[in-house]
Order: structure tokens, then C-alpha cells, then sequence
């Protein structure tokens, strides 16, 4: 799946979150559809790290480009 996410049934249902976090992915995407910036996002999860955030844009971009 992913370098920087996880799922187990044992965390939020098996919701994809960020490897050792309990914070869904979703909640960047949905941060940053609002206009927050990454920076922003991080304030309000800090246990989510930086790289951690770059590396999923950088994987989802991949895939786009791939897609496409």
C-alpha cells in the first residue's frame, strides 16, 4: 500500500491511518481540500510527522502520473 500508512482492523475499524498513529489519512486530504495548509495539519496532529505527510503526497502523485 504504502510506506507511511497502515491498516488493522484493531485501529479505527481498519480505517488507513499514518504508520504509528491513530490519524486517518483522510484527515490531511480533507485539511487540505478546506485550504489548510500542510503546516497547519501538523499543528493539529503532532504525532504525524513531516515526511511522513511528503512522502504520501509524493506516492499519491505517482500514482496519478501513472494513471494517467
Amino acid at each position: 500500500m504504502s510506506r507511511v500508512v497502515s491498516q488493522s482492523p484493531d485501529v479505527l475499524g481498519g480505517e488507513p491511518v499514518f504508520t504509528g498513529t491513530r490519524v486517518p489519512v483522510k484527515s490531511l486530504f480533507d485539511h487540505l481540500q478546506a485550504g489548510d495548509s500542510i503546516e497547519e495539519f501538523l499543528q493539529g496532529f503532532p504525532s504525524v510527522k513531516r515526511e511522513q505527510v511528503v512522502t504520501l503526497l509524493e506516492e499519491a502523485r505517482e500514482h496519478a502520473v501513472a494513471g494517467a
